[in-house]
């Protein structure tokens, strides 16, 4: 499980009743599911990505973020997770209105466009950035919605979210030490993670 994952889990208590979005190869499904004893299951676009999850004996199930949370029934989790998967959803904006819908709590993860490695290869160079979190050409990324850790906290601020707790992390998954400056966070976290809730 990557570290970016534990923190993720650290956010979640036992026995929790957790929706994961965008499960990937389902690692936080199963981490939760047999260290915190959490009612865990996993929606997932990727059928090669379901189809592995299921053989590992993991509830998951082909879905689409932007079209299938609306068939969940409102309260029904405690905590839905939104792994790496934001900025690549075609309207952020209601999916996370759907995860606190459907979850008491949102846990939201994904790679930060303020980064100053993203800064200096745009200004550098004029072109898009290629880091090993945004690791494909312009053509055929998946991600059409890249914002930056202050864009998602103006959008929180817009939305009426309270954000319960936020970290920003490098991709190793690796805390930095900005938990009071927003404005460093931005430049340095290559990621960001957000506990939110409605307020």
């Amino acid at each position: 499980m990557r570290v970016d994952q534990q923190l993720i889990a650290d956010m979640i208590p036992h026995g929790s009743r957790v929706l994961d979005v965008g499960s990937g190869d389902g690692h936080l499904i199963d981490y939760l599911f047999n260290h915190k004893g959490c009612e865990a299951q996993g929606i997932e676009i990727d059928m090669r990505s379901v189809t592995q999850s299921v053989a590992h004996g993991l509830p998951v199930i082909q879905g689409d973020a932007d079209h299938d949370l609306a068939d969940y029934p409102a309260h029904t989790f405690d905590y839905v997770v939104l792994q790496r998967t934001l900025q690549a959803v075609e309207k952020p904006r209601e999916v996370l209105k759907q995860l606190l819908r459907i979850g008491r709590y949102a846990v939201v993860s994904f790679p930060n466009f303020g980064h100053w490695r993203l800064r200096w290869q745009l200004l550098h160079t004029g072109r898009m950035p290629m880091t090993p979190v945004w690791n494909t050409p312009w053509y055929i990324t998946p991600n059409i919605h890249p914002c930056t850790i202050y864009d998602f906290m103006a959008l929180c601020e817009a939305e009426n979210y309270k954000v319960e707790k936020w970290l920003a992390v490098k991709e190793d998954g690796c805390s930095l030490p900005w938990h009071r400056s927003i404005r460093l966070a931005n430049l340095f976290g290559e990621q960001a993670l957000f506990l939110l809730r409605k307020a």
